[in-house]
């Protein structure tokens, strides 16, 4: 995609995730490209715990992992089985004692996959309080009854200094996005900046909200993994 024009420098990878997450990421970024990129993490979003009433379910839904400590927190896993998006969310829910199926990473996919084994008794979705995909919606129409609880809040906040000072200047940044919501954070946070972007989306959905910020480059994920979005920013590093 045409866009601003690239400087012969080094991209900085701009990590937008919540801290734990962008650790993570980096790390396995270093495992992939080498240690001697230069990392900034300048979170989005940071996840908040909540405390609401927990309905009485034989089986759960985890959309993300972030939900899984808030839940367990409230409501014991004592191996009570849990439908979870992908590999990552299977970890922690397994790590908390649920008996842990994974998904493809896709919601949708997920949903498939619930609708199709049936369960018996109802099922709970404890999730955030934006959803990329509504599957409880998605399962009660499939006749699988399905509720939903908010465990934690995704709070917004603002682009840190540094981070401000890099979009300002002329050197590019290489940014891999994971969400609609974080891309549309980070179209607000970042309009109007001068430096050339190389963006790597998790979806079409997620690459969406930057096009008004004419990037240099974007490349879309082929499945909605870390493996796959280190392929794509390959990729857009590559040209």
């Amino acid at each position: 995609m045409a866009g601003k024009r690239l400087a012969h420098t080094r991209p900085v990878l701009v990590l937008t995730r919540p801290a734990a997450q962008s650790q993570r990421f980096a790390a396995q970024f270093a495992a992939r490209f080498g240690e001697d990129w230069p990392v900034l993490i300048a979170p989005l979003q940071q996840i908040v715990p909540l405390q609401p009433a927990i309905p009485a379910t034989r089986e759960l839904i985890f959309t993300s992992e972030n939900a899984v400590a808030p839940l367990a927190a409230l409501s014991p896993a004592n191996g009570r089985r849990a439908w979870c998006v992908g590999a990552r969310t299977r970890e922690a829910a397994a790590r908390a004692g649920f008996e842990a199926i994974a998904g493809s990473g896709d919601g949708a996919a997920l949903a498939a996959m619930i609708v199709a084994a049936r369960p018996s008794g109802s099922l709970l979705h404890a999730c955030g309080e934006h959803l990329a995909f509504d599957i409880c919606a998605t399962l009660n129409l499939a006749g699988i009854e399905t509720y939903s609880v908010q465990v934690y809040a995704q709070r917004a906040q603002p682009l840190s200094a540094a981070a401000r000072a890099l979009l300002a200047g002329a050197s590019p940044l290489l940014v891999p996005l994971f969400s609609p919501r974080s891309a549309r954070l980070f179209a607000g946070a970042a309009k109007g900046c001068r430096a050339p972007l190389l963006i790597a989306a998790i979806s079409t959905a997620t690459a969406a909200p930057c096009a008004a910020l004419l990037p240099a480059r974007v490349e879309t994920a082929a499945r909605p993994d870390a493996e796959s979005m280190l392929d794509a920013l390959s990729r857009v590093m590559a040209g």
